[in-house]
């Protein structure tokens, strides 16, 4: 045996008794979630117990990040563990996760960057159909996307806070990378049609008009709808991800079409639950103001004088009156934080209205 041979032996040796200890490890973690479960359920006597925690499966994940030593990145670590959460939480309760589907889109890669792939995914093919699921308690959650980075707020998800009772229990970004889709006999100079959907077709607006920009585009519902379409319809191509071009079979013509590099979209997670502290929260609200000068400076004026960072502020005609506005914006802190009780209730002498959307552990991943 030479020595390359006797020294690979060894380091695979210790790579066998390594898996051998983290099999071990992991279900030594997944009868500890197992236990949990019996806990809260013998405390709670019904099926009502809630298991997933958002804030503490947020500080076990920062825990992680902060410990690491390499060669892993963080991320990467911590993605590892999440799965590994995943699976142990569907020991406890298998959670149903409804997303703005159908299936292949941006909005289940979020879900299962955000809940691992232990969860049972359920595709809705509306924003408002999401949120009427989880109201109805058919889904655990909902995973509904808010804002882009080239086209920025999603309206209909702002809208849909509104009126709907649900909470935002927490946010995940995902990095959108598209791609040009095609069947795999297409003939690319008889292409006539490409689909995506809107918001995919305005973020590769630039790289179309230089590439395609005589072929027709056609907006769709979703990119996983124009990826289905692309699969039984010649002579035609479609813009969507990594998901959709397996899940349908699509060749993939042209890499990462999209004009910003660093095109991202940050979904929401919406549930029942209001949220505890975590120790790195984000609060959302909805105030609706007076009509009178000097309204938003009012409205924003606490902000400054307690410290508390902005990270977002819309505007959004209001549905009770023609001229009003109702603002939505997103804080830095927990809605239970002194600085931040001290604000809503400057801010109260002076709106119409104030709607916590709740409060929720900032993005890990």
């Amino acid at each position: 045996m030479s020595d390359e041979s006797k020294a690979l032996g060894e380091i695979r040796d210790r790579i066998d008794s390594i898996d051998q200890q983290i099999q071990t490890l992991i279900n030594q973690r997944a009868q500890c979630a197992k236990d949990v479960a019996d806990v809260k359920l013998r405390a709670k006597k019904s099926d009502d117990a809630i298991f997933y925690r958002p804030e503490r499966e947020a500080q076990v994940l920062r825990n992680v990040m902060e410990r690491n030593q390499g060669p892993l990145g963080d991320e990467e670590m911590a993605r590892l563990f999440r799965e590994i959460m995943s699976a142990c939480l569907a020991l406890e309760k298998p959670m149903h996760i409804a997303y703005l589907g159908p299936q292949g889109t941006f909005t289940q890669a979020a879900a299962l960057k955000h809940f691992g792939h232990s969860v049972i995914s359920v595709p809705q093919m509306a924003i408002d159909e999401v949120f009427r699921d989880v109201e109805a308690r058919e889904s655990h959650y909902g995973v509904v996307p808010v804002e882009n980075s080239t086209e920025g707020m999603i309206n209909h998800t702002l809208d849909m806070f509104v009126s709907s009772p649900l909470r935002i229990c927490g946010e995940v970004k995902l990095r959108i990378h598209h791609h040009l889709l095609a069947a795999g006999d297409t003939d690319l100079s008889k292409v006539e049609k490409i689909y995506s959907h809107q918001q995919s077709l305005a973020q590769c607006r630039r790289w179309l008009d230089s590439n395609w920009g005589k072929v027709e585009r056609v907006a769709v519902s979703s990119n996983a709808e124009a990826a289905r379409r692309v699969k039984a319809e010649p002579n035609s191509a479609a813009i969507a991800g990594d998901m959709a071009a397996e899940l349908y079979g699509l060749v993939n013509i042209a890499k990462n079409i999209e004009d910003q590099p660093d095109n991202t979209t940050r979904f929401l997670i919406v549930g029942r639950e209001d949220v505890p502290p975590s120790g790195d929260d984000k609060t959302s609200i909805l105030v609706s103001m007076k009509n009178c000068p000097g309204a938003l400076y009012h409205l924003l004026e606490p902000f400054h004088k307690h410290g508390i960072s902005l990270t977002r502020i819309e505007t959004r005609p209001s549905t009770s009156d023609t001229w009003a506005y109702v603002f939505y914006i997103d804080f830095e802190g927990h809605y239970t934080d002194e600085n931040v009780q001290a604000v809503i209730k400057e801010i109260s002498k002076e709106a119409v209205e104030i709607k916590h959307l709740g409060s929720y552990p900032v993005g890990v991943l």
